[in-house]
């Protein structure tokens, strides 16, 4: 039987995903909506998963690897869970892990040698930094070359920081820097619910980290958070682009638009360069809206 990284305990967890899943069980949010999502602000993602009372799955406070503020770390959660060592509770898990499982390494490597591409780790250390460093620059280059884009969110430590900056298009969000190794834990979870912080994380979560901090997105609910931020951001570059050339006000912009204001903004989505990722939305609702709302000068 195999307790770590269980395939029906996964999906089990995940009841409500009904696409797509990897191998190892969890959801498989397609690499195109990722791709779609880098484009966006967190808060713009934020919106739709807080409304359908998804009220804890952000949590800021981090340290980055990469200071790029226009980075995103965009990726399906593999989460981990650690707590402080016990002898009878290390004993067992790993023989668990190593004899019946067949694992080798240490309890990080266990997780970091399960990553696919497009994955990013998530570990509730319990904030531990001095004897917390979950990579180094090893681990993080593995992360990288297993990952390809993805990454790690880590509630614990680092160290080997003037490697990890080196590593290319990798983003490791933590909590501290410290050169001791990794020591006295043990790993009690994994692909399992997750705490970080004040935020929730389940397994193939859609992972969302910028320079504010980190948003877990259930899957089921990916694709419409997408959307509705797409139709958020779009909306914000078509308005602004009017503001500077003038044609509308503040006041236009900023309440209901008019119908011709939306045939506008429908019409330049397929003319400005600017809107060309965004021509794949479909309007009907916001038109059917716009008719209702009378012309504000």
């Amino acid at each position: 039987m195999s307790y770590f990284n269980n395939k029906d305990q996964t999906e089990f967890l995940t009841p409500e995903w009904t696409g797509e899943r990897l191998s190892d069980g969890r959801p498989m949010v397609s690499q195109s909506l990722l791709e779609r999502l880098r484009r966006l602000t967190l808060e713009e993602a934020w919106g739709t998963i807080y409304s359908k009372g998804y009220k804890y799955q952000f949590q800021g406070d981090f340290m980055r690897t990469n200071p790029d503020p226009n980075y995103r770390l965009v990726g399906r959660a593999v989460t981990a869970t650690l707590v402080p060592t016990r002898p009878d509770l290390h004993a067992l898990t790993t023989k668990q892990g190593i004899e019946a499982e067949g694992r080798r390494g240490t309890f990080n490597q266990w997780v970091i040698d399960s990553l696919v591409e497009d994955d990013v780790v998530v570990v509730d250390f319990y904030d531990k930094v001095r004897d917390g460093t979950f990579v180094g620059g090893n681990l993080s280059t593995a992360i990288s070359t297993r990952t390809k884009r993805g990454g790690a969110v880590l509630w614990g430590g680092i160290r080997d920081m003037e490697q990890i900056v080196k590593i290319k298009g990798l983003q490791v969000m933590h909590r501290g820097e410290d050169p001791t190794p990794i020591a006295e834990y043990v790993i009690t979870g994994m692909n399992t619910p997750c705490r970080i912080g004040g935020a929730t994380c389940m397994p193939g979560d859609v992972v969302f980290a910028t320079q504010s901090g980190v948003l877990f997105i259930p899957p089921q609910l990916a694709e419409e958070a997408v959307v509705k931020a797409e139709k958020a951001h779009v909306r914000d570059i078509f308005g602004f682009t009017r503001l500077r050339e003038g044609v509308y006000s503040t006041a236009q912009v900023d309440t209901g638009w008019t119908r011709l204001m939306m045939d506008d903004f429908v019409q330049w989505i397929q003319d400005a360069i600017e809107g060309e990722p965004y021509q794949h939305l479909t309007w009907e609702e916001e038109l059917e809206a716009a008719s209702k709302i009378e012309p504000k000068k």
